[in-house]
């Protein structure tokens, strides 16, 4: 296949391809955020009703794409499922891009939930099986920086194009289909993943025997020990923590005019201001991911995140409130929340069950995030502290999972039998739930 040996001896480039559905990810969703609730809302004549329902869809969209890309890519191959998802991004953002009514608005956040919801698991599997050992951990959390680069991305653009209305929301969607368009293309030079392609030959060889035990390759295996610990786990862990990131991707400009009184263009330049520090610390967190001293960081960033939501749960939800969610949580993301989900996803799994756990997880935070979604705007305004107090509770929640349950799985290398995990003080421990 062309390309396979410059792919193969560039894991960092098949990190920064592959890592592009984090970055389009995050695009996407602070994209339709902005144009929805801010740009659209007044031309086509949007409600708090139906803002909540169209960013809700896109949502659980994204659920059902995880939920059956991930395990199309452990069944297929991850080079056919993200080449296929970028397509139908690109249609998707296209449909948003030239919508004058809310029936292309829905069909919009359809496809593009679709679409990246079954680019995410694969494509953060490729990094990792890519990348060399000793160095996963840093190109997973990679992707998350990538993730961070999207929202800088369309921030810059709506804060500073200087451009209301239909638009406003037009020029982000069409950031979003010129990056779709070129990361398709130059994906197109990667082959599939090594690791992906011996196991799937193991497994089928051993299918061809007619053997009785195929470990860890089915989709019934997720549900046995250990695995299942780990896909409890993480799934909890990644809704708790999403539900509050997610309340701060899609409603954040929502929340900063209607309960604030703020601008969008004020909104978007007072989040960049953060965006530096976050970006230095994710930086930071590459360097020490792959390192017993994960664990510490961890406890920091989820400690920063816990705080921050106390805030506007204590205090109530106004501008200094607001602005200090945003600082202190996405100075606390760079160590915690969906960064190190990612790595945790990468190594509580083995290959052939590895992009279809993280689409049930994914799916499952998804859904939720989605549910939740199709009232937020009217809770919000209904409710205010109420909402906040409750993402404070969650954010609890994440972390006592993260600190306390986390460490005591089992990893897996590859598709061999679950190994124990070295804790940070250089002990191994089993699965004790």
């Amino acid at each position: 296949m062309p390309g396979n040996e410059n792919a193969a001896g560039n894991p960092w480039k098949t990190a920064a391809l592959a890592g592009m559905a984090s970055y389009l990810d995050a695009a996407a969703l602070v994209t339709s955020g902005i144009a929805i609730g801010g740009y659209y809302a007044g031309p086509l004549r949007l409600g708090a009703d139906a803002i909540g329902a169209l960013l809700g869809l896109q949502t659980l969209a994204f659920a059902v794409g995880a939920l059956f890309g991930g395990r199309l890519g452990d069944r297929f191959g991850r080079r056919k499922v993200f080449t296929l998802s970028l397509v139908l991004y690109a249609a998707g953002v296209l449909l948003l891009l030239v919508a004058a009514d809310p029936a292309l608005l829905y069909a919009g956040v359809v496809a593009t939930g679709l679409a990246i919801g079954a680019d995410l698991p694969v494509s953060l599997a490729l990094v990792n099986e890519e990348a060399p050992a000793g160095r996963k951990g840093t190109m997973v959390v990679f992707s998350g920086m990538l993730w961070l680069a999207g929202i800088v991305a369309v921030l810059v653009l709506s804060s500073f194009m200087g451009v209301q209305g239909l638009t406003g929301g037009r020029i982000l969607f069409a950031h979003l289909l010129v990056v779709a368009v070129a990361v398709l293309l130059l994906r197109l030079t990667l082959s599939e993943s090594a690791e992906w392609t011996a196991a799937r030959r193991a497994a089928d060889a051993r299918t061809t025997a007619r053997s009785e035990t195929v470990e860890f390759s089915r989709v019934r295996d997720l549900f046995r020990a250990p695995t299942r610990y780990a896909l409890l786990a993480t799934g909890l862990y990644y809704a708790a923590w999403n539900l509050g990131a997610n309340t701060l991707g899609q409603f954040g400009t929502f929340l900063w005019t209607a309960l604030a009184g703020g601008e969008v263009a004020q909104f978007s330049q007072l989040t960049l201001v953060g965006l530096p520090v976050g970006f230095a610390a994710g930086l930071l967190f590459m360097r020490v991911v792959d390192t017993p001293s994960r664990h510490t960081w961890f406890a920091a960033g989820s400690g920063l995140i816990v705080l921050a939501w106390a805030l506007p749960a204590l205090l109530g939800p106004g501008k200094v409130t607001l602005v200090a969610v945003m600082l202190i949580s996405g100075l606390g993301n760079s160590f915690a929340g969906e960064s190190v989900y990612k790595v945790w996803s990468q190594e509580l799994f083995p290959t052939l069950l590895r992009a279809t756990a993280q689409g049930v997880t994914m799916a499952f935070t998804r859904a939720v995030a989605g549910l939740a979604a199709l009232g937020t705007p009217a809770f919000a305004l209904g409710h205010p502290r109420p909402l906040f107090g409750a993402l404070f509770c969650l954010a609890l929640t994440a972390a006592v999972i993260g600190l306390i349950w986390v460490p005591r799985l089992p990893t897996t290398a590859g598709s061999e039998p679950m190994a124990p995990r070295t804790s940070a003080s250089g002990t191994s421990r089993r699965t004790a739930v």
